[in-house]
């Protein structure tokens, strides 16, 4: 047993509001250390990644193979239309593995993909057809409402986002979009970016998916540089951001309500505080082409280490994700 699997042994479990949670003898928020919090660990929804293979009863591994192309249903939801990823890139169930007590999502150049033929117009951006890169997508198959949500990870040195966010009716939850590097000398802090927002899907604003509260912060570290830290309280009174233990933002309901109000177009009767619906975790990678696109292997791997620039895979490594609960 390794250091990382002894701290996550439980010591008891019980049930709070129909989910099975479990009290932590050792994992406890990064920001929290004697736990004055009383967080309580949510077992079904946290994972360590110390597995062989990803558990698939926790998690919904987008575009599994089966007969030799990839399948995009969701095994909870066989009626639901499975997101893809943004063109060019396309996500492939291939691009994960397990490794040294860490998930790795990978974005691979693969030009010989069976890309899906479909080109439509997002919600953001252009049309674009799918082509050349494929990405990673895994999405928690719980769901879970307030808690303190955080991980531990280190994003793809690349023009290629590495990103931690959920998903609710109707409600966004952007914990982080990191885009490892760039090209764009007029982007400078973009690789040192924190970029977290919370975002309404329903027709109330008039532009459907657009922030109804989001930050901007130069974290003054690479993101690709090392392992950080990263941890959202989200509870029914607002949100506190902290990153390495050091609480960098805290935001209440009325700051969601009046940053609505002044940025969106919306009516002054509009409640802009949606963050209150349970969400499913999604792990991923994505194009971002009004921040760049790779436009060949060698670029994709410009700042790949010399022993790894010929396999055209660069990775968002991911070594733990936790959710702790209050038990009131």
């Amino acid at each position: 047993m390794n250091r990382k699997t002894a701290t996550a042994m439980l010591v008891f479990g019980f049930f709070t509001t129909g989910i099975s949670v479990a009290h932590a003898a050792g994992p406890l928020p990064y920001s929290d250390p004697k736990n004055e919090g009383e967080w309580v660990l949510n077992t079904e929804v946290s994972d360590e990644f110390e597995t062989d293979t990803l558990d698939e009863n926790r998690w919904y591994i987008v575009g599994k193979f089966e007969d030799g192309v990839p399948v995009y249903k969701h095994p909870d939801k066989p009626n639901k239309k499975v997101w893809k990823g943004r063109a060019p890139s396309q996500f492939s169930g291939r691009n994960y593995r397990l490794e040294d007590g860490k998930l790795i999502l990978e974005t691979r150049w693969e030009p010989d993909f069976p890309f899906s033929d479909e080109i439509k117009v997002p919600v953001f951006g252009d049309p674009l057809p799918y082509e050349n890169i494929t990405t990673a997508c895994i999405i928690g198959r719980q769901e879970f409402k307030y808690g303190y949500v955080e991980i531990k990870s280190k994003a793809a040195d690349a023009e290629i986002t590495s990103a931690f966010w959920a998903i609710g009716n109707k409600l966004e939850i952007d914990f982080f979009e990191q885009f490892g590097d760039h090209r764009d000398p007029k982007k400078a802090d973009l690789d040192r970016e924190l970029w977290w927002s919370i975002r309404d899907w329903s027709k109330d604003t008039g532009k459907p998916g657009k922030p109804v509260y989001t930050e901007h912060k130069d974290l003054g570290f690479r993101v690709a540089d090392d392992f950080h830290v990263y941890g959202f309280e989200w509870h029914e009174g607002g949100v506190k951001y902290y990153v390495d233990g050091k609480l960098i933002s805290d935001v209440s309901v009325e700051d969601v309500r009046k940053w609505a109000l002044e940025n969106r177009e919306v009516n002054d009767d509009y409640d802009a505080w949606v963050a209150n619906r349970p969400i499913s975790i999604w792990l991923d990678q994505e194009t971002f082409p009004w921040h760049g696109i790779p436009d060949s292997k060698e670029d994709l791997e410009l700042n790949s280490s010399e022993g790894e620039k010929d396999d055209g895979i660069v990775d968002f490594e991911i070594e733990y994700v936790r959710v702790w609960q209050q038990a009131d």
